[in-house]
């Protein structure tokens, strides 16, 4: 195992913490158990595992997974980029190369054009591509046969995947925000490996701040450990955890500034809603899908955010939470005109 004195940047530490085994992997259980199961029995029929689909918020471990099944089967795996892959042709050499059984995964599928799409269809039901030869009176397609691979795509978009490709996968599995017991598990694990000492409090308390999420939970755990080596003796207390969250403006149920600003925004300009997303967006000068994808998935599991047929919405749960005095029904009326 590589330590951390030998580790070269942000990257290698980052690749480090990362589970190689299911074994290793914690939460998901229910997806672990049926991913154990498939794999063991592909295994024993020696075929190539099914095609599989993992779709949820940023950070919960998709990539990770994709990487563990190609390990768990002993196998190679080819990583693309949904937004890489210009035209179907791209895909031909790549496609060609993957042996019995390897995997391709593919991040940000829902990012596929359609005719790359449509080229996989018979890719992943028959492992066959047409390849065209020559161009003009001369042009003649020409199929080529594959070797059975397995297909993992990751999507934090999955309702942007047409139907007919969503159907080509035999396993699709969504992945949930994880518990503070597992999230401090995951902060143990994480801190044993970055060789630094943590308290049970600690842990507890950034598992609470984590949103539900392990990249986010990896990352405060090394914030923290800077403010340990630094304004302590290179030990987590939580007397430090607490001050170096406060510094990094990230309060008792993992808000951070811009969380606030959407619902400020969303309060102070609009009444509390209902406001469309592209109006939040240019108010507060974010892209609306990195507002659609990384923060809104957490706001609306705490309740304090909804979505409505008109726009999002503020719940009395976050006026409660941020101090402010919902207005009535008869002044919000008033308000709008």
């Amino acid at each position: 195992m590589t330590t951390p004195e030998k580790l070269k940047g942000e990257e290698d530490v980052e690749a480090t913490l990362r589970p190689r085994m299911l074994s290793d992997f914690i939460g998901q259980s229910r997806i672990k158990e049926i991913l154990k199961i498939s794999i063991e029995a592909t295994e024993k029929r020696n075929e190539a595992l099914a095609h599989i689909l993992f779709f949820g918020p940023p950070g919960l471990g998709k990539t990770t997974l994709a990487y563990i099944i190609s390990r768990e089967l002993d196998v190679s795996i080819t990583t693309l980029s949904g937004p890489v892959i210009e035209r179907p042709g791209d895909l031909a050499g790549i496609l060609t190369k993957l042996d019995f059984k390897d995997t391709l995964f593919v991040d940000e599928v829902h990012r596929l054009k359609k005719t790359v799409e449509e080229y996989l269809y018979p890719a992943m039901e028959e492992f066959k591509i047409e390849v065209l030869l020559d161009q003009g009176p001369n042009a003649r397609a020409v199929s080529l046969n594959l070797s059975p691979f397995t297909l993992i795509g990751a999507t934090t978009r999955s309702g942007l995947l047409s139907s007919p490709f969503r159907s080509r996968f035999e396993l699709t599995f969504r992945l949930d925000f994880y518990s503070p017991e597992e999230l401090k598990e995951i902060i143990l694990r994480s801190a044993k490996i970055l060789a630094v000492s943590i308290d049970d409090e600690s842990a507890v308390e950034l598992s609470c701040r984590s949103r539900g999420t392990p990249r986010i939970a990896n990352r405060l755990l090394k914030r923290v450990r800077d403010y340990a080596q630094v304004k302590g003796k290179g030990v987590i207390t939580l007397e430090i955890t607490k001050y170096a969250l406060s510094q990094l403006n990230v309060d008792e149920q993992g808000l951070d500034e811009m969380d606030k600003r959407i619902l400020n925004t969303i309060i102070d300009k609009y009444q509390g809603g209902p406001v469309g997303l592209g109006t939040i967006a240019a108010s507060i000068s974010e892209d609306p899908q990195t507002i659609e994808e990384i923060f809104e998935p957490y706001l609306l599991q705490l309740g304090f955010i909804k979505r409505t047929p008109r726009g999002r919405e503020v719940t009395p749960l976050a006026y409660k939470y941020l101090g402010k005095k919902p207005l009535r029904n008869s002044d919000n009326q008033k308000s709008m005109f």
